[in-house]
C-alpha cells in the first residue's frame, strides 16, 4: 500500500471479526473454497480492538460495519470495538441473542419465509431468527433492521416475509440482490440484468407500499435496474468510501470487494453500493 492510500481517510469500514458462523449460507462468499477460514489463528480480542483502534485514527473512521462469520460469537471484541466509533452496523444471521451496544444498528439476515429461508441458510435457522427477534427487550438501545438478500429463488416470497417481519421486534427491513461469484451456475443467480429486473421491480412496489417498513431509498433502487445498474457499479463508490478488511488468521487483509474478491461486479446488487450511489447523487453524503 503506498504512502498517500496508508493516509487517506475512509468515512466507514467493513471487518470480518471472526470466521467462524452457526450456519453455512449457500450465498456467503466467506465458506466459498478459495477463502482462508483458519479458526485457530484468529487475532486475539486486545490486539485486534487496538489494531481497529489505530485505523480509526488514521483513516478518520466514522462508521463500523461489523461482519463475520458470525460476529456475535467474538461479544468481547464488539463490546470493546464498537465505543471507538460514532456509528455501528452489526451483520447477524439472528441465531444469537442480541447484545445492547452503544450507538449500534443491527442487521438481522433472513431470506424468506420457513421453508423458503431454510433451503438457503440451514434447517431450523428461520425459527431460530423468529425466538431472537421476539427475545429482544422492550427497553434496547440498538436499532434492530432485517436484511432480505433477493435470489432467484425466493424473489417470489418477498412481500410474505416483509409481512412476517412486521409482526416482529424488527423495526424495518431492506432489501440486497444476490452478488454471485464469476461464472456462476447455481440457482441463486439470475445470470443477467434483465431477468434480475422482476426482482427489483417487486423491491420498489413494496417501497411504495410500505415506505416506513422498507428502508431501502427509493432512488437506489431504481439505480438496481438494469438500465442504470452498469453505471452504478462502474463506478463503485463502495471501492471510494468503505475500506474493506478480511481477517486471515491473525491478520487483517485489505480485500478488493466487501462481498469477496471472486464476484461478478457486473451483476452486483448489494445495498451498499446502490445506497452510497443515491446518497451521493442526492449529495447526501455527509452522514
Amino acid at each position: 500500500m503506498n504512502q498517500e492510500e496508508t493516509a487517506r481517510q475512509w468515512p466507514a469500514a467493513m471487518v470480518n471479526i471472526t470466521n467462524r458462523c452457526t450456519l453455512r449460507c449457500r450465498h456467503c462468499f466467506v465458506f466459498r473454497d478459495d477463502n482462508p477460514t483458519d479458526y485457530k489463528r484468529e487475532m486475539d480480542t486486545d490486539t485486534m480492538v487496538r489494531r481497529l483502534g489505530e485505523l480509526q485514527k488514521r483513516h478518520g473512521i466514522q462508521t463500523m460495519l461489523w461482519m463475520g462469520g458470525e460476529p456475535l460469537i467474538r461479544q468481547d471484541v464488539l463490546r470493546k470495538g464498537t465505543p471507538l466509533f460514532p456509528k455501528n452496523h452489526v451483520t447477524t444471521n439472528g441465531t444469537i441473542d442480541l447484545i445492547d451496544l452503544p450507538r449500534c444498528t443491527y442487521v438481522v439476515s433472513i431470506d424468506g419465509p420457513q421453508e423458503v429461508n431454510d433451503s438457503i441458510r440451514g434447517k431450523g435457522s428461520f425459527r431460530r431468527v423468529m425466538k431472537t427477534l421476539s427475545r429482544v427487550p422492550d427497553h434496547f438501545e440498538p436499532t434492530v433492521m432485517c436484511q432480505y438478500v433477493v435470489t432467484k429463488e425466493n424473489e417470489d416470497h418477498m412481500e410474505e416475509t416483509l409481512k412476517i417481519l412486521k409482526e416482529t421486534r424488527a423495526q424495518g427491513m431492506t432489501f440486497s440482490f444476490y452478488v454471485p461469484p464469476q461464472n456462476d451456475t447455481s440457482n441463486l443467480t439470475w445470470g443477467s440484468l434483465e431477468r434480475r429486473d422482476k426482482a427489483v421491480r417487486e423491491a420498489i412496489r413494496l417501497k411504495k407500499q410500505y415506505p416506513d417498513f422498507v428502508w431501502n431509498r427509493s432512488r437506489a433502487l431504481e439505480l438496481t435496474l438494469s438500465q442504470n445498474s452498469k453505471a452504478v457499479t462502474d463506478q463503485c463508490y463502495a471501492k471510494e468510501f468503505v475500506m474493506p478488511l478480511y481477517l486471515d488468521g491473525d491478520q487483517f487483509t485489505r480485500t478488493f470487494c466487501c462481498m469477496g474478491n471472486d464476484v461478478d461486479c457486473d451483476l452486483c446488487g448489494s445495498w451498499v453500493v446502490f445506497n452510497l450511489a443515491a446518497r451521493i447523487e442526492a449529495n447526501d453524503i455527509a452522514d
